[in-house]
Order: structure tokens, then C-alpha cells, then sequence
């Protein structure tokens, strides 16, 4: 199970990595504040999302465990676009994945930056291919690093944009909304879409 995780959270802290190959590839990302991390834990919690704070590899694991002991998914079909999520599992945990099956009780991915100004998570094609928000399953567990929090969602924008360069991906939104009241305050990407019950489990990378 530890696989997965150090799979998908390869930290920019690499021992005998050189600083300048460390800071090209975080280049694109935002440098860590403080005050955008806490603004961003308010505004995703007063959104309806469940956060989970991570300082290291394991307690990932174990956050992740935990979500699935307690909603009784680790037994059911759970879908995954990102092969890195699933080929380092450990069969024994009886947990099911599947790449086409968007009627699965839980859908798990990465996502290109975290909103502070209004807690939402911007995704695009790389993480949900061509379905609409509305498409997923109702249950979401996002997996991201503190490295990843934007302080605005055009800044956001003008990261996938540097990111990406030339192969810019198609089908960028952002999911914020997790609670089903009524007048919930969306934006030109979140126009029309459902609430979602959504966990992210931020580990600290910076």
C-alpha cells in the first residue's frame, strides 16, 4: 500500500538531487504561504469537503484506510483514471479498481491546483478525462500537496498554463461544491455542477 502513495507524492526533496532540478520542476507552482493554506482549509471546509491534513507518507496510508473502513468502500468498485493509484496495491486488500466505470461508488484522482480564495479543486482532462463534474461518482477522494495550493483560481489557470506549455490539456473545471443548500455561490467552471461528497487527504511537501 506504502507504494502507491510514494508513487504519487514524489517530493521535490530528493536526497543528491541538486536545488536547480528540484525548483525546475516545481517551477510552474506556487510558493508555499501560510496564510493562502489556512484560507484555503477554511473556505474548502466551508464548502462541505473533509480535509485531512498529512505530514508525511504514512499518515497518507492511513487517512486513506480510514476513509474507506468508514464508509464501507474498500470492498467495492472504486473507479481510477491514474495507473499510479493502482498497480502498486496490494491485492490483499480486497480493494477493487476499475479505468471505465463511471457508475462506481468512489472515484479517487490527483488535480492540478487547490483554490484558496474559494476552496475549490481545479481538475482538468489529465484527472477526469471528458466527463463533467456532474458524470463522477458522488464520492471523491482527491489526493494533492500543500505545493499545489493557488491563490487564486487565475492564477491556477496560469499555472496549468506554464505547466503545459504547448499541450495544454482540455476539460479544465473546479469542483467546490460539496454541499447540497441551495445558493451556493459557483463560478463560470462550476456552473451546473452537483454536490459531491469529497475528502482530501493534502500531504506536506514544502
Amino acid at each position: 500500500m506504502k507504494k502507491i502513495f510514494r508513487s504519487f507524492f514524489k517530493s521535490n526533496k530528493k536526497e543528491n538531487d541538486s536545488e536547480d532540478a528540484s525548483q525546475d520542476e516545481y517551477k510552474y507552482l506556487p510558493k508555499k504561504d501560510e496564510l493562502v493554506e489556512d484560507k484555503f482549509t477554511l473556505n474548502f471546509s466551508s464548502n462541505g469537503g473533509k480535509f485531512l491534513y498529512a505530514t508525511n507518507i504514512d499518515e497518507c496510508e492511513e487517512f486513506f484506510l480510514k476513509i474507506l473502513e468508514e464508509n464501507n468502500w474498500a470492498e467495492k468498485s472504486i473507479l481510477c483514471f491514474n495507473e499510479d493509484f493502482t498497480k502498486n496495491f496490494i491485492p490483499s486488500n480486497n480493494i477493487k479498481f476499475n479505468k471505465s466505470n463511471i457508475n462506481s461508488n468512489l472515484f479517487i484522482t490527483d488535480c492540478e491546483f487547490l483554490v484558496a480564495k474559494d476552496g475549490s479543486i481545479l481538475v482538468s482532462a489529465k484527472q477526469i478525462q471528458s466527463y463533467k463534474s456532474n458524470d463522477l461518482p458522488n464520492n471523491i477522494i482527491v489526493m494533492a500537496r500543500t505545493s499545489q495550493l493557488s491563490e487564486t483560481l487565475s492564477k491556477g489557470l496560469e499555472g496549468i498554463r506554464i505547466k503545459y506549455s504547448n499541450n495544454l490539456p482540455s476539460n479544465i473545471t473546479s469542483i467546490k461544491n460539496f454541499n447540497k443548500g441551495e445558493g451556493e455561490d459557483l463560478n463560470f467552471l462550476t456552473y451546473g455542477s452537483s454536490a459531491k461528497n469529497l475528502y482530501l487527504i493534502l500531504l506536506e511537501d514544502l
